[in-house]
């Protein structure tokens, strides 16, 4: 259309330049065609002021591609370095000055936090690959990103295995590889599996993974002790080079309170690296029993799978309703389940966030998303309502929340999917996904720790999960585990006692700062943080140091900053309305750091990321030979963006002053040749 208008614009600009030709032309103008000229690019301008009031621009920018630098900052790769890091640190240096003339370079260092500097300090506690890969695709997800480059050891001991990632990294992955492949003798306990809350009088299962590189030959046993007593032995015999095991404790909770168990495992000879030889666990036992309350907004089959779930379990007493006798008072429960609530008939989450409990809200199709994220303060999640729509659900491997069945990633595959009108699902940090959707990776059912844990189901049909697998395997038990844990996860610490201090975790690193939640209820089970409250703890050796919590909203909390190695218990009080209170509990600090558990880099996940995501692999001391390899990748290549922009003109004040100009510079020509 703008066209037109310029077409238009052009020729009665014309017409009016050739009348004022001929007119000039009788009156013996001496250069009648300058007089044309600047009256017709008066009419011109003008008319385009009319008819024309904004021209839009296109502009060209051509976008350098994008290489990442992922660098390992953790602390074993300054370990595996040694009096190599300033040579190696010179060579990436150099790679990356090179790479600068051609690509625009970013570098990052990871180890369980992203950083944008200080990348060769080698400080890091942790190394976390699947997060540091995750946040690179979150980040660069609309830019040129070209190639990505993986400087570690291979070694991963949070996260979940990137291999397995489900990432959509469109860009080329070279990884660089760091230390020694030569597997060291080396014992250890990988992993531990234990539930954090059990019920008196219960058996329960405490599971380790026993892994063995080079000690063939070796014949002793794991055990586990509580205190100085001796609970169970199983023996281990490795009978090759390469060697892992599962082995599994059932334990009796014989009294209420926190127990602390310890496995250890003796050491193999010759081998150096002991510390990764024990694994403190800590359980909580349970007294009295928790009142479930599960809600529903309609009569609904998963109601009655939830129910058969936790049916049998001596440690939960279970109240089913519907939305229209909801109770006035939470009071009494421990736990409430919401199968779609709050809807748009019931409005019920201004009476939950007052209440305080913890909840799990399964959303349906009853479910009201904007009531739903009224909950915003208990669950820390938000949703958009979407149309209807199936969601395929994927087992997290790297969810440590509780422990599972060994065999749920396998079951879980088969389920079909759940129902669900919910999308653009936001989670707060330190939310744990037990599964994601395949599609889009996104949290499908989460379970969120906090002053009031949380746990969110985004669709409904559990009841089809227990029958498929049935189908499947003749027994409901992994769904019915996942139902039962994640009651458990909400109604753990959650023991109504008017005092209480809550860690995040009972075994911490030497490198971590330990943070400690209070709280104190009054009548009405409404927080209160009126009194002070103090806290000593008091080490192996008889040592106490005091503590003063600060307040946190209506609660307290508390950081103690790092402690050394050790066993540790604690004791806090105070005083409310003239009566004492008093809570306590224990912690131990791993003088190990994680980074540590294992030696040696693991060059076949390295050699594993690079040929799944096309790009290549190169020892560390051949690293200036990435140059060649990006350079030829014709992947990695520049990009133009067309940027639109539109200019409205009665917002250039220079066009008005050009238009005056034209139109004074006519006029004075006219009055010097005397032609008005």
């Amino acid at each position: 259309m703008q066209l037109i208008y310029w077409l238009i614009a052009i020729v009665l600009s014309l017409g009016a330049g050739y009348w004022v030709y001929r007119a000039d032309k009788r009156r013996a103008v001496p250069q009648p065609w300058l007089t044309s000229l600047l009256r017709a690019l008066v009419v011109f301008f003008t008319l385009l002021l009319i008819l024309v009031p904004t021209i839009v621009i296109t502009k060209n920018v051509i976008e350098k591609p994008i290489v990442l630098l992922l660098q390992d900052d953790s602390r074993s790769i300054g370990n595996a370095l040694g009096n190599d890091s300033v040579a190696y640190r010179k060579n990436i240096t150099s790679l990356t000055q090179r790479l600068s003339d051609k690509y625009k370079v970013v570098q990052w260092g990871f180890g369980n936090t992203i950083q944008n500097d200080s990348l060769f300090d080698y400080k890091q506690g942790a190394t976390d690959i699947s997060s540091a890969l995750a946040r690179a695709q979150e980040f660069f997800g609309l830019q040129n990103l070209g190639a990505v480059i993986l400087a570690t050891d291979g070694r991963f001991n949070e996260g979940m295995n990137p291999m397995y990632q489900p990432l959509s990294l469109h860009s080329s992955l070279y990884t660089v590889g760091i230390g020694d492949s030569v597997r060291q003798k080396d014992l250890r306990i990988a992993r531990v599996y234990s539930n954090k809350t059990v019920a008196i009088n219960s058996n329960f299962e405490i599971r380790a993974d026993v892994v063995a590189d080079l000690c063939k030959g070796y014949n002793n046993s794991i055990e586990i002790k509580e205190g100085e007593n001796m609970l169970s032995t199983v023996p281990i015999a490795v009978n090759s080079d390469k060697y892992d095991r599962s082995v599994s404790f059932t334990v009796k909770a014989a009294s209420a309170g926190l127990h602390h168990y310890v496995l250890s495992i003796p050491e193999a000879e010759g081998e150096k690296n002991v510390v990764n030889n024990r694994r403190d666990i800590f359980v909580e036992v349970v007294e009295e029993k928790k009142n479930i309350l599960i809600v529903s907004a309609a009569p609904h089959p998963d109601v009655n799978a939830i129910k058969d779930a936790l049916s049998g379990l001596e440690s939960y007493k279970i109240t089913i309703c519907q939305a229209d006798n909801f109770p006035a008072s939470l009071n009494g429960y421990n736990v409430i389940i919401l199968h779609g609530l709050p809807s748009l008939r019931n409005k019920v989450a201004a009476q939950l966030v007052a209440a305080r409990k913890p909840i799990w809200c399964i959303l349906s199709n009853q479910t009201d998303i904007a009531g739903f994220n009224e909950l915003q303060q208990l669950t820390h999640t938000t949703v958009s309502a979407t149309v209807p729509h199936d969601a395929f659900a994927v087992y997290n491997a790297a969810f440590t929340g509780f422990t599972l069945p060994q065999n749920i990633a396998s079951v879980t595959d088969k389920m079909p999917p759940l129902q669900t009108n919910a999308g653009d699902i936001r989670t707060a940090p330190g939310a744990a996904a037990l599964f994601t959707g395949k599609q889009n990776n996104e949290a499908i059912w989460v379970l969120q720790q906090g002053s009031v844990p949380t746990a969110v189901l985004m669709g409904e049909d559990l009841w089809r999960w227990r029958l498929y697998e049935y189908k499947n395997y003749n027994n409901h038990s992994v769904i019915d585990e996942c139902i039962r844990q994640t009651v458990a996860f909400l109604s753990a610490n959650n023991n109504e006692k008017p005092f209480s201090i809550a860690l995040q975790k009972y075994v911490w690193s030497d490198q971590e700062t330990i943070l400690l939640n209070g709280s104190l209820l009054n009548a009405n089970n409404e927080q209160v943080n009126t009194p002070d409250v103090q806290l000593t703890i008091t080490d192996s050796a008889g040592r106490k140091q005091n503590f003063s919590f600060e307040r946190s909203g209506s609660a307290y909390s508390l950081n103690v900053g790092i402690w050394a190695g050790g066993t540790y218990t604690y004791t806090a009080h105070t005083t409310y309305n003239d009566k004492p209170y008093a809570a306590n509990g224990s912690f131990v600090v791993e003088s190990i750091p994680l980074e540590f558990m294992e030696t040696g880099a693991d060059y076949p996940l390295l050699y594993g990321l690079a040929k799944k995501y096309n790009g290549s692999f190169v020892p560390a001391k051949n690293v200036a030979a990435l140059y060649d390899s990006i350079a030829n990748n014709s992947h990695v290549k520049p990009v133009i963006q067309t940027n639109t922009e539109t200019v409205p003109l009665v917002d250039r004040k220079w066009y008005f002053f050009l238009i005056l100009l034209l139109a004074a510079c006519e006029w004075l020509l006219r009055k010097y040749w005397l032609a008005q």
